[in-house]
């Protein structure tokens, strides 16, 4: 969902010219080197907690490897995964005193850690960053519009089609994906049972629409079938 840092602030115009090319490149390099100097590199092992809910939000996040869950509990003692964030990803950025939900490792991770403050005086002085934060905020934005249509309006069926989709979209539309979550930790993200997302792949399965070459790998053997499943 979210761009790299080492993925391009700004575009440069036609009319520059190959001097405004390079000028615009040599920008977006500095850029991207002042934000790195800044962070520190932390990893953590399986089910980690990288941040509880309530801790002071004074820093975020860029996924450097594996798969972090943005997790919540609610009132009545369940567990609500609100995002499952990879490799280039960023988190922890929503504008708050406190975290108003944890961030764990999924399995083993390593990510950057970013200090709010100086991110906040780089950000003021440097229109491309700006433009960056403002793309990323979009992002999150049209996907828990997204997510908020999934929970509220989708059967279990087309809940699981979507995110099925979804992680084939943010695995470059490979074929076969990995999941590096637990079922449980699906269930959890599309506000289902275990029991019933295990029925809802089994059906897939039976019905030759995918195939699960072990727990963590799923295989996406007719797409447009999955498709309209969602579309219903």
């Amino acid at each position: 969902m979210y761009k790299q840092f080492g993925g391009s602030f700004a575009e440069p115009s036609d009319r520059t010219g190959l001097a405004g090319t390079v000028m615009a490149q040599s920008g977006q390099l500095d850029a991207f080197v002042a934000l790195e100097r800044i962070g520190s590199r932390r990893s953590f092992a399986r089910d980690d907690e990288i941040y509880a809910e309530g801790d002071a939000s004074d820093c975020w996040y860029k996924v450097i490897a594996g798969t972090v869950r943005i997790t919540k509990l609610l009132a009545d003692g369940r567990r609500h995964i609100a995002e499952f964030h990879f490799s280039g990803d960023c988190f922890g950025l929503e504008d708050a005193s406190e975290r108003p939900s944890a961030a764990e490792a999924v399995g083993d991770v390593v990510v950057m850690r970013y200090p709010r403050g100086a991110t906040d005086r780089l950000v003021e002085n440097d229109l491309r960053l700006a433009r960056h934060f403002c793309h990323m905020t979009l992002g999150e934005l049209a996907h828990a519009q997204t997510r908020m249509l999934l929970l509220g309006r989708m059967t279990a069926p087309e809940r699981v089609a979507s995110f099925l989709l979804e992680m084939a979209g943010r695995r470059d539309g490979r074929r076969i994906i990995d999941l590096p979550m637990s079922r449980t930790d699906i269930a959890d993200y599309l506000g289902l049972t275990i029991e019933t997302v295990c029925r809802v792949l089994s059906g897939f399965k039976r019905d030759a629409v995918i195939a699960i070459p072990n727990a963590h790998q799923i295989e996406l053997r007719d797409r447009q079938a999955i498709e309209a499943v969602c579309e219903a």
